[in-house]
């Protein structure tokens, strides 16, 4: 197997095509089949109806900005050379939300609502501005 990268959990039987799809370039989320909604992070029922009826389906990447905070000291391993960095929480197309980074702008030209799309830096998903054509 690879070297492992701290940025990616040790992927387990249920996240494993997750992390498999992130490394491709995709990203998925869980869809149940009874209620109809999407959620994020991968569980093996529905948080919304308790149904075990739920599927992987490929996200269409496109997100909303919610909140987000610059993160400038974090001494835990990979982040310990990367402040500053945006922390974020986004509100993906498909309805759940996600937590995540902000990459490719400057924290002060952040605003909530804004569009965003997923981009993918070693194997794990993180957004940047959808710029106007979002």
């Amino acid at each position: 197997m690879a070297t492992a990268h701290h940025d990616v959990p040790e992927p387990d039987a249920l996240t494993r095509p997750y992390w498999e799809a992130a490394a491709q370039g995709r990203l998925l989320v869980r869809r149940c089949g009874a209620c109809g909604r999407a959620h994020h992070y991968p569980r093996e029922f529905c948080p919304h109806c308790w149904s075990e009826e739920v599927t992987w389906e490929e996200a269409a990447g496109r997100a909303t900005l919610y909140t987000w905070s610059t993160v400038h000291h974090n001494d835990l391993p990979p982040f310990t050379g990367r402040t500053p960095y945006t922390a974020a929480v986004v509100d993906l197309a498909e309805g759940p939300r996600m937590m995540t980074e902000v990459v490719g702008c400057e924290a002060a030209d952040l605003v909530a609502g804004m569009a965003l799309r997923v981009a993918f830096r070693d194997g794990t998903p993180v957004f940047e501005p959808a710029g106007p054509a979002g």
